[in-house]
């Protein structure tokens, strides 16, 4: 044998053959364990078949991701990890590689022994002979369930702010950092008349009012330097047809993962309605419905901001107060329509007159006021004389007859007429001279002299207080009844408390000659204060003797969020045991208004406390319908303006109708006031107005009389 291993060359030539071969094999070997200790150390499941899909091999990958171990899976067929009903998946794959394909990262889902279910990414690929043929099947899998999973979440994410904002109702739009438009939906499209192809691309500032592009670029500096993570506004838009557009704003920035700014988003809703009603209701607060002219809450903030100006620069311009003559004769005989007229027509002419710079207010009534902020004595008497030239030329001589015509006294009061002067002291000095206008003929002027009104200005304004406070702490004030009668139904009468003045002589002041000063005097909160205190007992009294009635209450406007007046009501209610839906409050539509937001909390403390809310001479603005939505009232009572000639007038019949049947609507009852005649009583019976109240019904009395004398059935009362 050693002579065979060395001799030769046929010897040495197998020699060499069997060295090669045995350091061949033994590298294969080392190959071999190499790639097994790969195998065995992949994450991934690894996994040979044979040709028919028996396992023949199963590393540690495929154990952690299926849960079977090797011995459990060698020598079984592959598809049992195919789920129910896609066995043929694995027989269709064997079969393409046959064929000779390679199949790479096929998502494809497999069941684990625990019967959960995992999604992979699966390679198969043939393993071939020395001569190319295929003897077994090998095959990788990795689990990508968690990033499928995570890649559908954010699919489906995505197709809901696709939804989202694509069909929002509000405008929504997508911001590069450059402020242009990369998307936006059909909602800001409508918004500001562009379509979707037109605003991509477009920069910010071409659609917006070019008094706000300013305030948006700072807004995105400040976003983009961290100062704010977002930013609202109201701003305007110029739509593609050049009217302004209000919209409410509010941007975002967007950032990645890192912190970085990606882009903005924005979401805009058009508000140019809200904004036009806003400016109603703020003309509405601010100025005399019937003239249009400044009311008089406006013209006292007037008349304190130039007192402001007059404690700073000096003593400056005058204040005019008039007052028409003969108006009330006006009214009486020709009626309130005719008074209304030729209210408006002395107002535009006064407006006329007057220069932009001037103030002029319609106090109420027949009374006006004018702030001039620059004039002299000399130059406030010119104007003066020119104003009562003007309202005398405003009258119609058939309307009062050729001896009489509607003529003005006015009072003026200059600013340097004291030290100090307050704009309430303002308008008293002007009032004085007015009623020295009056005495001395009417149709002139008079000048507050301080020598001459010094003394019985204050001595006036002491009686009225005098009186007053007399009234209210020793019974000079009384309440008469005006029965409301439902017009169908057995609902029970209800009475309005209305507020009267004892003379000392037996007879009774109306509120119209006093209320104006005690608001002027800061004691209107204790006259409501007074009557409801008084009615809460005149209720408790009723009850004793087996009646139960609900009385209505005026409010005046500086009393709408008076705590005391709520603390009063609690507490008077809980002292008595009257049932607190026996007290009906009442706010006019235009003290509301003066501050929508006050009147709406008090409404919903008096609804807490279980009172009543009635909305007084609804209709009379242009905001009244905002009213229904903001106020929890219990009661509309529609204003006399409709219910005069309802019965003449098909206009008034049909807003009748309307407020009717909103009111039904939302479960809420009516009451039509200044019912004078029956059939105007009849129309509003067939409209469908549950109350009515005026003097058809029942005039201004005392309770006794009322209740001895009970107002009768609408059915009876043309009888």
């Amino acid at each position: 044998a050693q002579d065979y291993l060395v001799k030769g060359r046929d010897g040495e030539d197998g020699l060499h053959r069997s060295i090669r071969f045995a350091i061949a094999r033994r590298e294969a070997d080392v190959a071999q364990r190499r790639l097994a200790a790969v195998v065995e150390s992949s994450d991934d499941a690894i996994i040979t078949k044979d040709l028919d899909a028996t396992i023949t091999s199963w590393n540690r990958g495929a154990e952690r991701l299926y849960g079977y171990t090797s011995a459990e899976t060698v020598g079984r067929s592959a598809s049992l990890l195919a789920p129910a009903g896609d066995e043929a998946e694995e027989r269709e794959i064997i079969a393409r590689v046959l064929a000779g394909e390679r199949i790479e990262q096929r998502t494809t889902t497999r069941i684990c022994k625990d019967a959960t279910t995992k999604i992979v990414a699966l390679s198969v690929s043939a393993i071939r002979d020395a001569n190319g043929g295929v003897i077994a099947i090998f095959s990788s899998a990795r689990d990508i369930t968690g990033r499928v999973r995570d890649e559908q979440a954010l699919r489906a994410a995505e197709e809901r702010f696709r939804c989202a904002f694509d069909e929002a109702t509000i405008g929504m739009m997508i911001l590069g950092l450059d402020s242009r438009y990369e998307r936006a939906n059909d909602a800001f499209c409508e918004i500001v008349g562009y379509a979707q192809e037109e605003l991509t691309g477009m920069a910010r500032e071409l659609v917006t009012h070019p008094d706000d592009v300013a305030a948006d670029v700072a807004a995105v500096r400040r976003l983009l330097a961290g100062e704010a993570t977002s930013h609202a506004c109201e701003k305007r838009y110029i739509h593609a047809s050049g009217r302004t557009v209000w919209a409410a704003l509010n941007l975002t920035l967007v950032r990645d993962a890192d912190g970085h700014p990606r882009h903005f988003i924005a979401q805009a809703q058009d508000i140019t309605e809200q904004r036009i009603h806003q400016q109603q209701l703020r003309q509405m607060a601010d100025h005399d419905p019937l003239t249009g002219l400044l009311n008089r809450r406006s013209f006292e903030r007037e008349l304190n901001s130039h007192v402001a100006r007059v404690a700073r620069y000096g003593p400056a311009g005058a204040v005019l107060v008039i007052d028409l003559d003969y108006f009330k004769y006006l009214n009486d005989s020709q009626g309130h329509s005719a008074g209304d007229e030729l209210i408006v027509r002395i107002a535009r002419a006064l407006r006329a007159r007057l220069r932009d710079s001037d103030a002029l207010a319609r106090l109420g009534g027949d009374e006006f006021a004018i702030l001039l902020p620059h004039e002299d004595e000399h130059e406030a008497q010119t104007v003066a004389q020119a104003l009562l030239e003007i309202v005398s030329e405003q009258t119609n001589p058939e309307l009062l007859g050729d001896h009489r015509r509607i003529t003005a006294s006015i009072g003026i009061a200059r600013f340097d007429d004291g030290d100090g002067l307050t704009a309430e002291e303002i308008m008293v000095n002007a009032d004085l001279a007015m009623y020295d206008a009056k005495e001395a003929g009417r149709g002139r002027f008079a000048r507050y002299r301080t020598e001459q009104h010094e003394r019985p200005k204050i001595e006036s304004r002491m009686k009225w207080a005098t009186k007053i406070n007399q009234a209210i702490a020793g019974g000079g004030f009384e309440l008469l009844a005006q029965p409301i009668v439902p017009l169908r139904g057995s609902q029970p009468t209800q009475y309005e408390l209305l507020l009267r003045m004892r003379d000392g002589r037996g007879g009774l002041i109306v509120p119209g000659s006093f209320l104006h000063v005690a608001e002027r005097l800061g004691l209107i909160r204790e006259i409501d204060r007074w009557v409801t205190h008084r009615a809460i007992d005149m209720l408790a009294e009723q009850r004793a003797e087996g009646r139960e009635l609900r009385f209505e209450i005026n409010l005046s406007g500086h009393t709408i969020g008076d705590d005391e007046l709520l603390e009063l009501i609690e507490r008077r209610l809980h002292e008595t045991g009257v049932p607190a839906d026996r007290l009906i409050f009442e706010i006019t539509e235009t003290a509301a208004i003066a501050n929508i937001a006050r009147a709406a909390r008090f409404a919903e403390r008096l609804s807490e406390l279980g009172c009543r809310f009635a909305l007084d001479d609804f209709g009379a603005g242009f905001g009244s319908f905002y009213y229904l939505k903001h106020l929890p009232f219990d009661y509309l009572k529609i204003d006399g303006e409709f219910v005069r000639h309802c019965a003449t007038n098909e206009t008034d019949r049909i807003l009748i109708s309307a407020v009717v049947q909103i009111a039904r609507g939302m479960g809420k009852r009516t009451i039509a006031e200044f019912v004078t005649d029956q059939e105007t009583l009849e129309v509003l019976t067939r409209l469908g107005v549950d109350y009515a109240q005026g003097f058809r019904v029942g005039r201004p009395a005392p309770l006794e009389a009322h209740l001895a004398s009970p107002p009768l059935p609408p059915a009876r009362l043309g009888r």
